[in-house]
């Protein structure tokens, strides 16, 4: 075809052959109709490979699923004079396949923007479900803004129709120096395999050679599969940051499933981490202060102790007037535990604990002088007038036994049937009148009756006291019988 001859499908006027490969030829063209240059590709005649029709229609299906600003985009598709042609987007500047050829390997960081751009580009197609299957620097083109767009999806598959490879058993579509270890065994090629062939060519960019090279094309297949590329670094590769030269070895990774994938390496490159600077450590909260008056005291384990043992948690002590300081505290030891125990907190505690102790022994020493047995010291003589503590104040019933008074002596005298046992009675003051007799021998002894408090209580006998004039009987059995 000449120059500015051709008008295809009465819009496309081509200008100059830009570029040209095994199943077509690129042109730079005009569109007549939007006034604008455009990159149209026309099909070459076909005699020997009965798929390349085929082929082209996908390539052109496959570009127009895709619309970002790092892919090429597709404008229009058609057949003239029995040719297919497609449209695209022109790129006005060079590829990366030139600007190899021309400036040799770049500096990383120009190489991790283009990284960044070439990454995003395919996480696109592969959210599509479109693998490239043909990733190298000849088909990376370069804006005149420098941007990257991936172009050229000749021989791209989608990953929902096993066959669209349109291959025959056994071929291996795609480029040698850049094809994945699992394209080289034959398997499928997968989102994985575009980031294995990325990897290639950024190592090429950096180091101005591929990882592999070899004479045969089965001996550089074997490379892909058993051998580990040589860091760039060794290669004399100056101002590499570790942390590039570690991500883009795991981009070469043997193991599909070891490598990143595209949307991850397009954040990786545009985040800034290929420097290899330290992340920022997270802001740390400020330690929370215990409140003494909101939460009360816990005095065991609580339910969530094991967890609070193994992950300690610790917490600023108050800065109080007259207190010390929490590192004070801390070295202090048991001295400061045992003053911090005794502090102020506890007085409440401690004056509660005693006024409990003294009410209890105060009862303990009531009951005991309730209910002690009346002794009666040698020489004085029972007070018998009933108190109001004398459980014996009141008789009761028929069974109480006559009460018969003596104005004498200033007493009543109660008599019981009982034999054997002592009144209880409250001891008093002693009268001024001469003490009267001691009862006969064989008398029953008084005792008390039972009141309105209760049935009477037997009470313990009282020991013998001896007295000048043979009297220490109690009141009890006198030994003589009834």
């Amino acid at each position: 075809m000449r120059r500015g001859r051709v008008l295809l499908a009465g819009r496309y006027r081509l200008e100059v052959e830009i570029g040209r490969g095994g199943m077509g030829e690129v042109w730079r063209a005009y569109d007549e109709t939007l006034a604008r240059a455009v990159a149209l590709k026309l099909l070459l005649p076909q005699d020997t490979d009965a798929t390349a029709t085929s082929r082209f229609r996908l390539e052109a299906q496959t570009a127009g699923r895709l619309n970002h600003p790092n892919v090429v985009g597709v404008l229009d598709f058609g057949e003239y004079d029995n040719r297919l042609y497609l449209v695209m987007e022109l790129v006005e500047g060079d590829s990366l396949a030139g600007v190899l050829s021309g400036s040799g390997p770049l500096p990383a960081e120009q190489v991790a923007r283009l990284a960044a751009q070439a990454s995003a580009g395919l996480a696109a197609a592969h959210a599509q479900g479109i693998v490239h299957r043909d990733v190298k620097p000849a088909n990376l083109l370069l804006d005149t803004h420098g941007t990257l767009k991936i172009g050229d999806f000749g021989i791209a598959r989608f990953l929902d129709d096993p066959g669209a490879a349109l291959t025959a058993t056994g071929q291996i579509v795609g480029t040698g120096l850049y094809l994945a270890p699992e394209r080289a065994l034959g398997k499928p090629a997968g989102p994985a395999s575009d980031m294995y062939s990325l990897g290639c060519v950024l190592y090429q960019l950096l180091s101005g050679r591929p990882p592999f090279q070899a004479d045969t094309a089965v001996a550089l297949l074997h490379q892909h599969l058993d051998s580990a590329p040589v860091p760039p670094r060794e290669l004399g590769v100056a101002g590499l940051p570790p942390a590039f030269e570690s991500y883009l070895l795991g981009l070469l990774a043997k193991q599909p499933e070891d490598r990143p994938t595209a949307e991850q390496a397009a954040e990786w490159f545009a985040g800034g981490a290929w420097r290899g600077l330290p992340e920022p450590l997270p802001e740390v909260s400020p330690p929370l202060r215990p409140n003494p008056s909101a939460a009360p005291a816990q005095t065991g384990p609580g339910p969530y102790a094991a967890a609070e043992t193994s992950h300690p948690t610790t917490y600023a002590l108050p800065a109080t007037p007259g207190h010390r300081t929490a590192a004070r505290a801390a070295q202090a030891g048991r001295s400061g535990r045992a003053r911090g125990r005794g502090g102020p907190g506890n007085r409440p505690k401690v004056a509660a604990t005693a006024a409990a102790a003294a009410l209890f022994v105060a009862a303990m020493l009531l009951g005991m002088r309730w209910f002690s047995p009346d002794t009666t010291a040698e020489g004085t003589e029972p007070d018998a007038s009933p108190t109001a503590s004398s459980p014996a104040a009141t008789p009761s019933d028929d069974s109480a036994p006559p009460v018969t008074s003596d104005p004498g002596a200033g007493r009543q005298a109660v008599t019981t049937p009982t034999t054997g046992t002592v009144a209880e009675v409250t001891p008093s003051t002693p009268p001024a009148s001469p003490a009267p007799a001691p009862p006969a021998s064989g008398t029953p002894t008084p005792t008390p009756g039972t009141g309105d408090a209760g049935p009477e209580q037997p009470k313990p006998e009282q020991p013998v006291q001896a007295g000048s004039d043979g009297e220490g009987d109690d009141g009890g059995d006198d030994g003589s019988d009834d």
